[in-house]
């Protein structure tokens, strides 16, 4: 571990713009900053564990962080590249807001001592101004001239339908988030991606013209992969930390599939490994890439951290059993079921054109009759070579069948 935060930020390649002083304020103070999490969805995503590493970090430097839960600046929207956000009603924010508070704590402890993490809600103060006070107590410190040459607002006006007031308004209202943190917990310091740099350093710019104090600001770069595709996108959408959106083996692929390009860097952003655990990884894969280890012990540690150990020991032996590992009751255990048949409907046997069905590898019986025919159906790995073979209770492993279209095309289903 490097001695300080911001020495930890730089080695890691977290370092895209900071303000004047924050390198020392970091090694010599107790640091109280924040982080802004739009709820403009039930979950955060894989671009958003960026963020929530970069507060736990923070934490564990013994640094205290806040995470901002945008129920006042979610009602706006934080302005998009392109297009204007679609607006939120106050039932959809709560829900998101909810939705996001559990996946916080995988990563912060809100019951640190001395340094608790703290979740904070920016309609506390947001929306409780009227709209003359607002004006006359924060957009009055800011010319047009200077909301314009933010780079989130320029890029707006160059679009098609350019930026509406609302949006506009955005970089205002962050602002007065910074003030109020400031006032209410001593906060001195807001993180965040490359895009915020604006926003983050309108509400130093208010900190200062109406306290007199200075506060500070550390972004890092947005993250694009080698191939310059956006981060945690992929043909099936995004990828998301909530299991019921993403799977756990959905994630855990996403990550095992990186570039060889990217796989240091990601180590480096998305796990705690330190500099001689990622070095010996990076050395592994210039000697044999084909091993892929790193990416593996990149899958391992982020599912790990976001799902839990258990999830990584299921996730494993999944891929174990999807890409050529043996086929056993223990192995069968440690995989969650896709599917389920009675134990009755097993007692006379089953056809396995419809096991096949209820596994979700054929939509009908004679699609799997044709699937059989053509040899790309198994049965815990041995070639189902009779269309009308039956299946019994007798042919499960531990309880459980392992269905196979194809090499990659796995059930598993669970006799209940």
């Amino acid at each position: 571990m490097a001695e300080t935060l911001f020495e930890e930020f730089e080695w890691r390649g977290l370092v895209y713009h900071a303000t004047e002083g924050v390198r020392e304020a970091l090694a010599t103070e107790h640091v109280t900053a924040y982080i802004g999490f739009d709820p403009t969805a039930s979950s955060l995503h894989v671009g958003s564990l960026l963020t929530m590493m970069g507060l736990a970090r923070l934490q564990r430097f013994g640094h205290s962080p806040i995470a901002i839960v945008g129920g006042g600046t979610g009602m706006i929207g934080d302005p998009k590249p392109n297009q204007e956000r679609p607006l939120l009603s106050l039932d959809d924010i709560e829900a998101n807001v909810a939705g996001i508070k559990p996946q916080l704590a995988k990563l912060l402890d809100f019951d640190a001592q001395p340094n608790p993490a703290r979740m904070i809600n920016n309609a506390d103060w947001l929306a409780r101004f009227d709209l003359l006070g607002f004006l006359r107590d924060t957009g009055k410190y800011f010319t047009v001239n200077y909301m314009l040459e933010k780079e989130a607002v320029s890029r707006r006006l160059e679009a098609e339908d350019g930026i509406s007031y609302t949006e506009f308004s955005y970089l205002l209202l962050q602002a007065r988030d910074y003030l109020e943190l400031f006032d209410r917990h001593h906060c001195t310091l807001q993180m965040g991606g490359s895009d915020q740099w604006g926003n983050i350093t309108a509400g130093i710019e208010l900190i200062r013209k109406l306290r007199g104090k200075k506060a500070h600001g550390l972004v890092w770069g947005l993250l694009k992969t080698s191939s310059g595709a956006k981060f945690g996108k992929t043909e099936q959408g995004t990828i998301w930390l909530d299991p019921s959106r993403t799977s756990e083996r959905d994630f855990y692929q996403f990550w095992l599939n990186t570039d060889d390009r990217d796989v240091i860097d990601y180590l480096k952003y998305f796990t705690w490994l330190g500099r001689e655990a990622i070095a010996a990884l990076e050395k592994t894969m210039q000697d044999d890439p084909s091993a892929r280890t790193a990416q593996r012990t990149l899958a391992e540690e982020v599912t790990r951290l976001v799902h839990g150990a258990e999830s990584v020991t299921r996730v494993v032996a999944d891929a174990a059993l999807r890409f050529g590992g043996s086929v056993t009751a223990d192995a069968l255990r440690q995989v969650a079921p896709t599917a389920s048949v009675e134990s009755a409907r097993l007692a006379q046997g089953i056809a396995a054109t419809e096991l096949i069905v209820i596994a979700g590898l054929a939509k009908s019986k004679s699609e799997a009759f044709r699937l059989i025919e053509q040899g790309g159906i198994t049965l815990n790995d041995v070639a189902v070579a009779d269309p009308k073979a039956q299946v019994t209770s007798t042919q499960a492993l531990g309880g459980r069948f392992k269905l196979s279209k194809g090499r990659r095309n796995v059930a598993v289903v669970e006799i209940v």
